[in-house]
């Protein structure tokens, strides 16, 4: 990727890598010494920013192993969800370009060079990863393939986004998006991914999607019957929003 580095003009730009971690003591240390080693590889000015969400664990104590110029870790006491930790993290940032990255590797973070590629070609605001896009790479459970397959047809009605997959944990923003959008989002948890993605998308900044490599390390997933119910809740709170009470354009 020096080649690229070049190309891409990285030399004039700082990245922030924001990981929200909620019990993540299994991932996190593997996660941030693998984050470190693909952006030296790459040669970018960058800072990784943890943010434990009140994880019950030893995430904090794992996380903070690791502590140095460039790697912050930030905790609260009282866990808020995915959405919440992002916002928090981005608080904290100092990059003029911000990627939300997942702590399981799950989405590997050598996989930002390729988000930063898609970004310069593009002339894209935003990048996000995508399961659809026909060169990614997929190993994960069916049950999670259903769900997300039936999520993306709700969203696509809903909001007629020209997106294929909102959710993968990996996307890539210019800082002026998230400053300009982050002060309205309201979802902390699941949906929050699509919460902001309406918001760049209504504002009229252009997200391209990129392909992913996805291997799914978890002998279980995360999603469960009720959260299913509350992805669904806060995806018709946020088309509420948008199209009835017009909050997002106040």
């Amino acid at each position: 990727m020096e080649e690229q580095s070049g190309d891409l003009g990285l030399s004039d730009h700082k990245l922030s890598i924001v990981i929200p971690a909620y019990n993540e003591a299994p991932f996190i240390s593997k996660a941030i010494s693998e984050t470190r080693e693909a952006m030296s590889n790459l040669g970018l000015n960058y800072e990784i920013v943890v943010i434990d969400d009140g994880s019950k664990d030893h995430t904090f104590e794992e996380s903070s192993k690791h502590i140095t110029g460039n790697v912050k870790v930030i905790r609260y006491e009282e866990n808020g969800g995915k959405g919440k930790a992002l916002r928090y993290g981005f608080n904290h940032v100092s990059g003029d370009l911000v990627t939300f990255l997942d702590a399981d590797l799950d989405l590997h973070p050598a996989q930002i060079s390729t988000f930063l590629d898609y970004m310069e070609k593009n002339d894209a605001d935003v990048v996000i990863g995508s399961k659809r896009h026909p060169l990614s790479k997929l190993n994960y459970p069916w049950d999670r393939k259903f769900l997300s397959s039936g999520y993306n047809m709700l969203t696509r009605a809903l909001f007629g986004l020209d997106i294929k997959d909102t959710q993968a944990g990996i996307k890539l923003f210019k800082k002026e998006v998230l400053d300009e959008v982050l002060p309205k989002i309201l979802v902390k948890r699941y949906a929050f991914d699509l919460e902001v993605l309406v918001n760049a998308d209504r504002l009229g900044y252009k997200t391209v999607e990129a392909p992913i490599d996805l291997d799914f390390q978890r002998v279980v997933g995360r999603i469960r019957l009720r959260d299913i119910t509350r992805i669904a809740m806060d995806t018709a709170a946020i088309f509420y929003r948008l199209k009835l009470l017009k909050y997002y354009d106040k």
